[in-house]
This record gives C-alpha cells, sequence and structure tokens, in this order.
C-alpha cells in the first residue's frame, strides 16, 4: 500500500491540462503501488474507510463506472451510484440542483460523466466536494489517458521518447485530446492519423503530426491507439459507409504483418470489431487492451487516494 506524502497540486482531476508533469509520475507510481495490491489475495486496503464517493453518470458507461466502482470498493471507501436516466434529471432537474441534492446527504467526493464539456469544472466551483471527471462530452477522459500512459510505460518502461500514433474518430473523441496532453507532457510524440473530416482543424495547434495514410502512421510509430467511430456523436455523415472507412483505415492482421518492425497495439473500448480493428489483432499478442482494463482499476485508486489527500 502506497506510504507516500507527496502531493498532488490540484484539488480535482478535472483534466490532464490541469496536471504537471510531477502529478502524472505520482499518479503512474502510485497506480503501481495499487496494482501490487490488487494482485494479492487480500485486494483490499483502508485508505478512503471515512469517504463517500457518488459516481454520478449523465451518460451511459459500462467499463469505466464499473472500474471507478470496483477501485472505491478496493480502498473502503463508501459509494453512492447515480444514473440520470433513472432520476429526477429526466424530470427537469438541473446539474447544480442534483449534485447538491447528492451533498446533501454528505459525500466527500463525485466521480461524474456528463454529455457536456467543461460540466466538472462548472460544478467545481459550485460545490465544496472534489471532483473527478470521468469523461465530459467530447472534451477530456483523464483517467483513459493515465490508464494508457500506465500500459505504454509497463510495456516499454518509460513513456518518454515514444511515439503513439492516435488513428481513428480524433474530431469527436475526448480520450484523444486527454492523451496527447499526457503523453507531449511526458515526453511522447503523437501523431494522429483518419480522414480529414475527423480531424479537428486546430489539432496541429497542439504540436502533434498529421497523417492521413493508415500504413505510413502505423511505419512511424511504436504504439497505435485505436480510437472507435463514435456514431453516437455524429449528426452528419464525416464519411460515405463504415465499410469504406474500415477499408481506409481498419487495423487487420494481414497489415500488422506487413509492417518492418512490432508495433503495440491499444484501444480505449468498447471495440467495433471489423470496423477500426479486427479479432484477430484485438486478440492477438500485439494488443494490450486487457492490459489497459486491468490498469485502469490501480490508475483510478491512484488518482482517489492521492485527491483524499487533498481534501480541505
Amino acid at each position: 500500500m502506497p506510504t507516500t506524502t507527496e502531493q498532488l497540486s490540484t484539488r480535482h482531476l478535472l483534466g490532464i491540462k490541469d496536471l504537471t508533469e510531477h502529478d502524472i509520475q505520482l499518479i503512474l507510481d502510485t497506480a503501481a503501488n495499487f496494482k501490487d495490491v490488487l494482485n494479492r489475495p487480500i485486494k483490499k486496503v483502508p485508505s478512503l474507510r471515512d469517504i463517500t464517493i457518488a459516481n454520478v453518470f449523465f451518460e451511459n458507461s459500462t467499463r469505466t463506472r464499473l472500474s471507478f466502482e470496483l477501485a472505491e470498493k478496493r480502498l473502503s471507501a463508501d459509494i453512492v451510484n447515480f444514473a440520470a436516466s433513472s432520476s429526477s434529471v429526466s424530470k427537469g432537474e438541473t446539474l447544480i440542483d442534483t449534485v447538491n441534492n447528492i451533498l446533501a446527504m454528505k459525500v466527500d467526493m463525485i466521480v461524474m460523466r456528463h454529455p457536456y464539456a467543461g460540466a466538472g469544472v462548472f460544478l467545481s466551483k459550485h460545490v465544496d466536494a472534489q471532483i473527478v471527471n470521468a469523461g465530459d462530452g467530447a472534451h477530456e477522459h483523464p483517467t483513459q489517458a493515465l490508464l494508457d500512459s500506465f500500459s505504454i510505460r509497463e510495456k516499454y518502461g518509460d513513456v518518454a521518447g515514444r511515439k503513439v500514433a492516435i488513428i481513428g474518430d480524433i474530431l469527436h473523441s475526448r480520450v484523444a485530446l486527454s492523451n496527447i496532453l499526457c503523453l507531449q507532457k511526458q515526453g511522447a510524440e503523437v501523431m494522429v492519423c483518419g480522414p480529414t473530416t475527423l480531424i479537428p482543424k486546430y489539432i496541429t495547434s497542439l504540436g502533434v503530426k498529421v497523417e492521413h495514410d493508415l500504413m505510413k502512421a502505423l511505419n512511424w510509430c511504436d504504439v497505435a491507439n485505436m480510437l472507435r467511430i463514435q456514431l453516437e456523436r455524429q449528426d452528419i455523415a464525416y464519411f460515405p459507409s463504415l465499410r469504406e472507412y474500415s477499408m481506409l483505415y481498419g487495423l487487420n492482421k494481414e497489415i500488422l504483418d506487413s509492417l518492418d518492425k512490432e508495433i503495440t497495439i491499444m484501444h480505449p473500448g468498447p471495440i467495433n470489431r471489423g470496423v477500426e480493428i479486427t479479432s484477430d489483432v484485438a486478440d492477438s499478442q500485439h494488443s494490450i487492451i486487457l492490459d489497459q482494463v486491468e490498469n485502469g482499476v490501480a490508475v483510478r485508486m491512484a488518482v482517489l487516494y492521492l485527491l483524499a489527500g487533498k481534501r480541505g
């Protein structure tokens, strides 16, 4: 169990942009300790025994919500689960009213996913509880970026100097922005790859390379992070069909085997098998997708544990 006296520079985890490189390394180092805990016969530690955490999800989520919930239980926190679809939000209640009602029940920390960018920042200015952003619209998803960095560090020993290609629907992805910021702060090189219509116009201002040819991107990178096409966020047609997208940007075993070197395949999930990635790639030895899922619990334990040290 971690015994660090070091602290994060922030009270909340609203986005990677608010973290220093020291914060990121502290979270990853703490996560490594918690991963050791998770591999013991008794996986529970009493670190957050007196803390109550509300999981407030205004959007559907399976993996992220389960991962946070498991992390909280492993730390012995008390948990309140809240799903917007079955709440007063569907009756017109505002975000602040909803959260204030939860806070009236003496909650210390709120893990929130929301469809609108900046919802966590807005909330942090209006309530006393600490906020952990579990994804806000197409803006940021900080814990996903942290677990991705942890997985790369575990595979290669260090993130610095690695070449990471983020491939797919960059425009609608909160994972892409958080990953770009997180990787760059640790000294990695980042490239984005996808159809012109799915690459934001401002992206070069972040200091990333832009590529529209999948083979060039794969030959450049050490790690390929394959993003899914987010049809639920697309209000117009950004490409002719999923079949055409898959032909140009889908990764299959044939392409992987044709490369001059071995690369590592990542995916934040859920996977659309046969679209951005085929089953034989997702389940191959090149893939660390299930490692990402496992590491997610340790990283979220680290975030909650370190934030709890900043209470008050």
